[in-house]
């Protein structure tokens, strides 16, 4: 309806607007739909640089956000959650709210926005690990076992932790925070604890010494102008 309104021609020397409640979720509907492209598009972009210019390879930064990505297919199964606890309000009476019988639209992208900083923060923080061990030795599987064997704790305390946060948004009694808390905490298990600890080092495992690779002129670059935390892999022995 708001639609064929604003389609309706306005009387010869006027100027007609359409508000209300309907019109503002249409407009606001528009301009996620039209914005929301680039602004992931920047994100993803921003991401490839500057892990290239961490780790000076082509493959771990699409392999990133590749990783990324799972996770967040991942959180997008978790709206069902949502859905069924806010928007049908199965969890009303556990949580203590009144279910509206929608879900704001905001909230899933901002739930997959803090998701996908979180997810890039472990993963930075577990390949940096495992570069050190790759610059030591020069032996991508032993330097994927030891980086995860020193990261992998911290990464799953930080993990829990981040889940007491998010448990505490469960009991605010807003229920705009209470779904992004269950979003959330759902999708924080599922990376921290399967995609970061478990797929990643298996990927890393099986690309071998592709992970390190990069084309040789986009090498030469990195290595004036890259951010590389210690000196160049030493070659493995014979």
């Amino acid at each position: 309806m708001v639609e064929q309104v604003r389609a309706t021609p306005a009387p010869e020397g006027a100027s007609v607007l359409v508000g209300g409640a309907a019109a503002e979720h249409v407009d606001l509907l528009r301009s996620i739909g039209e914005r929301l492209p680039w602004a992931a598009g920047t994100v993803v972009a921003v991401t490839l640089v500057l892990l290239f210019l961490a780790f000076g390879s082509v493959v771990l930064p699409l392999k990133a956000v590749g990783m990324n990505v799972l996770s967040l297919s991942a959180v997008l199964g978790v709206l069902g959650v949502m859905v069924w606890g806010f928007q049908d309000g199965n969890l009303s009476g556990l949580l203590g709210f009144t279910t509206t019988g929608a879900l704001e639209v905001t909230q899933p992208i901002l739930v997959l926005a803090i998701a996908f900083g979180l997810s890039t923060d472990y993963e930075v923080f577990l390949l940096s690990r495992v570069r050190e061990e790759w610059v030591r030795h020069g032996d991508n599987a032993a330097a994927v076992e030891r980086g995860l064997s020193r990261t992998g704790g911290i990464i799953t305390s930080a993990a829990l932790l981040l889940g007491v946060v998010m448990t505490g948004f469960l009991f605010s009694q807003i229920s705009f925070i209470q779904t992004i808390g269950v979003g959330l905490l759902v999708g924080l298990i599922l990376d921290a604890f399967i995609v970061r600890v478990l797929l990643v080092p298996a990927t890393m495992r099986l690309l071998g010494s592709w992970n390190w690779w990069s084309p040789p002129r986009l090498a030469e670059w990195w290595d004036r102008y890259g951010m590389p935390e210690s000196a160049p892999p030493v070659p493995a022995p014979r």
